[in-house]
C-alpha cells in the first residue's frame, strides 16, 4: 500500500466490492445489448452506459492494487453468449438502462455518503455525476420517442394545510373508508409499479433462455411476484382514481439460446430485489397511510424469502462470491488450541 494513502474503512472495501461486482456485470449485459441495437439514439445512450461502466472498472483495479486487496472474480466475457441470437428489443434496452441508472444514483449516493478517504469520495462524487448524465440521457431520448411513463398530475395545491386528526394515518379497518392518496404516497406507488415490470420482463428473458430448469423456475417465480405486486399497488391508484403508468412496449424475444451464465442471471436478480426491498422500506416509511405502510412491509417479506431462495441455489452452485469482511477471532483461537 502507497505510505501517504489512508487506510481503507470496511464502508469503502465493501462500496468499492459491491462496485466492481456491478459494473463488471453491466458491462456484459450492456455488451450483449450493443451487438444487436438498431435505434442509433438508444444504441448512443446503452454505448454511453457501457463505456461508463468500463471506465469505472479500470479505476476500480486501480483502487485494487494501490490497496493491496484481493480482486473480485466478478463477471467476464465468460459469462456473456455474445453469439446468442437477439433477446431485448431496443425499448427494453432503453427502459433497462433508465431504470439501472435510477437504480445507481440511489447507491452511488450511499457509497459516497459510507466514503471518507478523499480519492475514494472523488471516484462516487464523479460516478454520481456519470450515472445523473445517463439517467438523463435516458429520460430525454424516452420522452422524445413517448416512451417515458411520467407520474401522474395532481391538483396543484393553492393553500397551505395541517392535518387535523390521527384518522389521517389510519387506513387498516376495511369498514372505514380511506383517505385519498397524497402526492408522495403516489409517487412510491406509481415507482413500484414500474420497477416491478422490469423485474418481470427480466425474469422472463432469463427463464426462457437458462438452461437450468432449477434457475428457470427460480426466475418464473420472480416474476410471478412482481406480476402480483404490481396489481396490488394499481388496485390502490385505481381505487383512488389515479391511472396507473403506461408502460412502453418492452418486447423480448423467443429466443431460448443460452445468453448469460447462471451466475450472472441469479446475480443481477439479486441485486434487483434488493433494490425492491429498499425501495419498498422507503415507500413505508414515506406512506403515512397505515395500510399502505403495512402492504409494503408485508411484501418486502415476500421478496427476502424469495432471495432467499436465490442466495441458496447460487451457494449450492458456487455462484455466489463472498464479499469482503473480518476473520472469525473464535475459529482462529480454536484452531491455534488444536495445533
Amino acid at each position: 500500500m502507497h505510505q501517504n494513502k489512508t487506510r481503507l474503512t470496511a464502508a469503502e472495501i465493501a462500496s468499492l466490492w459491491t462496485s466492481y461486482m456491478n459494473d463488471s456485470m453491466a458491462k456484459c449485459v450492456l455488451g450483449f445489448m450493443l451487438k444487436h441495437l438498431e435505434d442509433k439514439e438508444i444504441k448512443g445512450v446503452v454505448q454511453y452506459a457501457y463505456d461508463l461502466a468500463s471506465g469505472h472498472l479500470k479505476k476500480l483495479v486501480k483502487f485494487y492494487k494501490q490497496d493491496e486487496l484481493a480482486l473480485p472474480d466478478g463477471f467476464s466475457d465468460n459469462d456473456v453468449n455474445m453469439g446468442a441470437p437477439w433477446l431485448f428489443s431496443d425499448i427494453f434496452c432503453l427502459t433497462y438502462v433508465n431504470h439501472m441508472a435510477r437504480t445507481g444514483l440511489i447507491s452511488y449516493g450511499g457509497f459516497l455518503s459510507m466514503s471518507s478517504r478523499e480519492d475514494i469520495c472523488d471516484y462516487y462524487t464523479k460516478g454520481l455525476y456519470d450515472t445523473s448524465v445517463l439517467y438523463n440521457k435516458s429520460n430525454r431520448i424516452a420522452l422524445k420517442k413517448g416512451l417515458l411513463a411520467r407520474h401522474p398530475s395532481i391538483e396543484t395545491p393553492n393553500v397551505t394545510e395541517y392535518i387535523d386528526s390521527k384518522n389521517y394515518l389510519s387506513g387498516l379497518n376495511p369498514l372505514v373508508n380511506k383517505r385519498p392518496l397524497n402526492a408522495i404516497e403516489i409517487s412510491h406507488l406509481y415507482m413500484n409499479v414500474m420497477t416491478n415490470a422490469m423485474g418481470v420482463n427480466l425474469s422472463l428473458s432469463f427463464a426462457q433462455t437458462s438452461p437450468s430448469k432449477e434457475v428457470s423456475d427460480f426466475m418464473l417465480r420472480g416474476a410471478e411476484i412482481a406480476n402480483k405486486h404490481i396489481k396490488i399497488f394499481t388496485d390502490i391508484l385505481l381505487q383512488n382514481d389515479i391511472p396507473t403508468p403506461r408502460l412502453p412496449d418492452v418486447s423480448v424475444s423467443n429466443s431460448v439460446t443460452k445468453t448469460f451464465s447462471d451466475k450472472l442471471v441469479m446475480f443481477h436478480i439479486s441485486l434487483i430485489s434488493a433494490a425492491g426491498t429498499g425501495n419498498y422500506a422507503t415507500a413505508a416509511a414515506a406512506s403515512q397511510r397505515s395500510d399502505l405502510a403495512m402492504n409494503y412491509e408485508r411484501l418486502s417479506i415476500e421478496i427476502a424469502k424469495y432471495a432467499k431462495t436465490g442466495a441458496d441455489i447460487m451457494i449450492k452452485h458456487h455462484w455466489m462470491e463472498k464479499p469482503p469482511g473480518t476473520k472469525d477471532r473464535k475459529k482462529l483461537a480454536s484452531s491455534k488450541k488444536g495445533s
